[in-house]
């Protein structure tokens, strides 16, 4: 998914493609198939700028959306819930003490959850919300490339922590780019999975060639549009998605599915639209229309 970066680069030249007979492919196409025959249920705790898109991208992707901000609403459904969604864009004063009880009752039950780290870095409340997650950490972590790098830093992982160089925050877009964030997402990746009960976890940074990770394995992801950049809450939005591919395959397989699934529906809505309102509208039909085989068939490279 093409989202803003300082050093965009689409380069793929020196990445293996990965061939169309691949197993990853299949288990792809089957967690895409498997979203349109169960409509998986995945609830968000969601910003309430782009609360709207979420559960509209999480209904045309196939699966069913349930929103709130209620700590006892989040944890009773969590058990029913194939994931749930977290993001910490727009924060209300309440939200400390919400986030750390549903983060450690997710963790504490073996529930699945996605984390966006919206605008990591900017502010104490916000700083202190996601430190707080390093005790109980998310099943998956998508974020742009900034934002991985500052969590990174944030949890003190790896030899390199603290001590790449990158630009930080630029508010909720990217300052950096998807190729400084290799090593912070992959090591978050393997944070994730030593503390998962399954042993599994991914980090997806989306930028202009995205990256999914489960710790071991890179895939870099070219495509999308740059019109997901006009629209607010595109990658709200496929945080919302990754939630619903995670009710139903792993974490590595729903990373690569949500963001595939979103970069062969941007291409599609760009070339069915006029601007950014008709982009949305085009991108929401696009994300309901595209088939499994399509998803499992977009453009897919091994670092």
């Amino acid at each position: 998914m093409t989202t803003a970066s300082t050093t965009p680069n689409s380069d793929t030249s020196n990445l293996h493609e990965v061939a169309p007979d691949d197993p990853i492919r299949e288990r792809i196409r089957q967690a895409a198939q498997n979203v349109r025959e169960q409509t998986p249920l995945a609830q968000s705790f969601t910003n309430f700028v782009t609360i709207n898109l979420v559960a509209n991208a999480q209904l045309a992707a196939g699966g069913t959306a349930a929103m709130s901000f209620l700590p006892n609403d989040v944890t009773s459904l969590a058990s029913s819930c194939g994931a749930t969604y977290i993001n910490v864009g727009t924060l209300l004063p309440f939200y400390r003490d919400a986030l750390q009880e549903i983060s450690e009752h997710l963790s504490r039950h073996g529930c699945k959850w996605v984390l966006d780290p919206v605008a990591a870095g900017v502010g104490v409340a916000r700083t202190e919300i996601l430190k707080g997650f390093k005790d109980y950490p998310p099943t998956v972590i998508r974020a742009n490339a900034s934002e991985a790098l500052v969590l990174h830093d944030m949890w003190q992982l790896g030899d390199a922590a603290g001590t790449d160089e990158h630009n930080g925050p630029a508010g909720v877009e990217a300052a950096d780019s998807v190729d400084a964030a290799i090593t912070a997402a992959t090591d978050l990746a393997a944070y994730l999975a030593l503390h998962s009960p399954t042993h599994t976890g991914a980090v997806a940074v989306s930028g202009e060639v995205d990256l999914v990770t489960d710790g071991r394995l890179v895939y870099r992801l070219p495509g999308g549009s740059a019109m997901m950049t006009k629209i607010t809450g595109a990658g709200c939005s496929l945080g919302g998605v990754t939630a619903t591919y995670l009710a139903v395959a792993d974490p590595l397989v729903a990373s690569l599915a949500a963001s595939m699934l979103y970069n062969v529906s941007s291409g599609a809505a760009e070339r069915a639209s006029h601007g950014p309102g008709s982009f949305q509208t085009a991108f929401l039909d696009a994300l309901w229309n595209v088939t499994p085989e399509e998803i499992a068939s977009a453009p897919l490279y091994l670092a």
